[in-house]
């Protein structure tokens, strides 16, 4: 016997597995020494002051319960199939190579940056030294800007793909169970690497190729038609068709596109700051609890939205990539920039909480870069990063102020600790950012402290800048089909071609892409 149980528990109840058990047999009257005990679904409500569990739990009686993921690491051999390019190997192109192999065809992967391993150290040299590789750092190399992050697998894009298959494929290759249960999964940037190295042997014991630390210099057209890329080294890699799978950062790519009369258009995405809390102001907040928030509850988060009104435009402020018990990391990716995010270790057990804070800017906004054509919100977002850096004192520290100081026009004596690494800056962030940007936080900084009391305070920093929200550049595709609307062969994907907001989009974004490119020239139509 099976059966479905909902109630509610307090987080002990809901996290510690020994009482888990125990009050869920308890609440469904079953006594049978036999029965087994599996959560399916968990989310925490914090809408009360006694924060509740929301269970939904399989309880199995006197018979196995079933597999927890149907999905097997069992690829054909593609060593010598046709073969497929994908430019990228983060998580859009990963799983375009995953899903390329499934349907009996060879991707061959060229990725700019380097393997996990060799990448840790370009980013320690960010860190530490504040050299940054223009190839190798914490948006380029294997897995993506979504290696070094917090794993936030949480995604509405429900149309977009199988969500179900693709958490199975990330358990299949050593995430956490944990991702399938919680309403908001994260797997956590320790974990990340792993996950990401056991993808890339998938791909290459069954014949795939990676090639790292190989960047694409242009691209093969003929006759209306992708045939393929160029490398630097001058040699050709051509196949069915190109999946494009750079991500937001590849600035160089849209460049080349750009140069090359391949149509792209400006997008519009979101500028703004990091803001850095101690995290146990924040659980006081959310939690309503009067000191720490106990062994159970994991690290609280928030999502903030507020619109304003400047010169007569109305722009949403929102929260972005909330990052609890996490850490600020720098995220640029040529000298001369500072950029911001955040990442949290699996146990987001840090002492701090950041997140994005950040606003809308739409193309009305790009008039002054209208000379850069479809790259207008890219010399923008770089413009503001450049800026940030010569503030700062033009190296990888970021310039940064106290939250009360911010809004009241006062440069911080002092700034508080912080988990950002290259270290901060006093500034006055009004000069580092573009002036409407400037405005509409401030209006936003206040009502979030109206509606959580305790956010608006100096125990807080705002960091800048968080301008890597999404890609400035859209490549157009067909709506169905998600080839390039003029170009053949050409399947721009994920992030970076502007049709995914995060890792687990990205990466359905990307099965989709191969699915559609096999369906289109693949020997037998999909």
């Amino acid at each position: 016997m099976q059966k479905t149980i909902q109630t509610t528990l307090t987080p002990e109840e809901a996290y510690n597995p020994e009482v888990f058990e125990e009050v869920i047999l308890k609440r469904a009257h079953i006594q049978d020494p036999s029965a087994e005990v599996r959560p399916l679904k968990r989310s925490i409500d914090a809408r009360s002051k006694r924060v509740k569990i929301n269970i939904q739990a399989l309880i199995s009686v006197k018979e196995d319960l079933p597999p927890l993921i149907s999905y097997k690491r069992d690829y054909p051999d593609v060593t010598n199939a046709e073969p497929v390019v994908i430019v990228g190997f983060g998580p859009a192109g990963m799983f375009a190579a995953l899903r390329l192999i499934e349907l009996g065809y060879k991707p061959i992967v060229i990725e700019r940056g380097s393997d996990v391993k060799k990448r840790r150290r370009d980013i320690a040299a960010i860190n530490k030294d504040h050299i940054v590789n223009p190839d190798s750092n914490y948006c380029f190399g294997e897995g993506g800007a979504g290696t070094y992050s917090d794993g936030k697998l949480y995604t509405r894009s429900k149309k977009r793909g199988d969500i179900q298959k693709s958490l199975e494929i990330l358990v299949a290759h050593g995430a956490t169970e944990d991702i399938l249960v919680d309403a908001h999964p994260h797997i956590g940037t320790n974990k990340l690497p792993k996950v990401v190295q056991e993808i890339r042997e998938s791909v290459l014991n069954a014949g795939g190729e990676i090639h790292f630390d190989t960047k694409v210099s242009d691209f093969t057209v003929k006759e209306g038609e992708m045939k393929g890329v160029v490398l630097e080294d001058g040699s050709q890699v051509e196949g069915l068709g190109v999946i494009l799978a750079t991500g937001h950062s590849a600035r160089d790519i849209f460049k080349l596109l750009d140069k090359n009369k391949v149509l792209i258009e400006a997008k519009p995405f979101a500028l703004g700051v990091r803001i850095e809390h101690p995290q146990e102001l924040i659980d006081k907040i959310q939690y309503h609890c009067p000191t720490d928030r106990g062994p159970w509850l994991p690290a609280s988060s928030y999502a903030l939205v507020h619109q304003t009104n400047f010169e007569s435009k109305q722009r949403g402020v929102f929260s972005f990539c909330m990052c609890p018990g996490g850490f600020m990391v720098p995220s640029a990716t040529a000298p001369g920039e500072v950029v911001t995010n955040g990442m949290s270790p699996s146990r987001r057990d840090s002492k701090f909480a950041n997140s994005g804070i950040v606003t809308a800017v739409e193309l009305e906004d790009l008039a002054d870069y209208q000379q850069h054509g479809a790259l207008a919100g890219l010399a923008f977002q770089q413009e503001v990063e450049q800026r940030a850096c010569a503030i700062a004192g033009g190296t990888q520290a970021a310039p940064a102020q106290k939250m009360s100081d911010y809004i009241n026009g006062h440069v911080s004596r002092t700034l508080n600790d912080t988990s950002y690494q290259p270290g901060l800056v006093s500034a006055d962030m009004s000069e580092v950012l573009p002036p409407d940007v400037h405005h509409r936080l401030k209006q936003a900084l206040r009502a979030f402290g109206k509606k959580m009391k305790g956010y608006l305070t100096n125990e807080a920093q705002i960091v800048g800048v968080e301008s890597r929200t999404s890609s400035p550049v859209r490549i157009p595709r067909d709506k169905e089909t998600c080839e390039h609307v003029q170009i053949k062969r050409l399947f721009p994907s994920g992030e970076g071609a502007g049709y995914a907001g995060g890792i687990l989009s990205a990466a359905m974004d990307g099965e989709k892409c191969a699915d559609q490119l096999i369906a289109a020239y693949g020997k037998v139509k999909a």
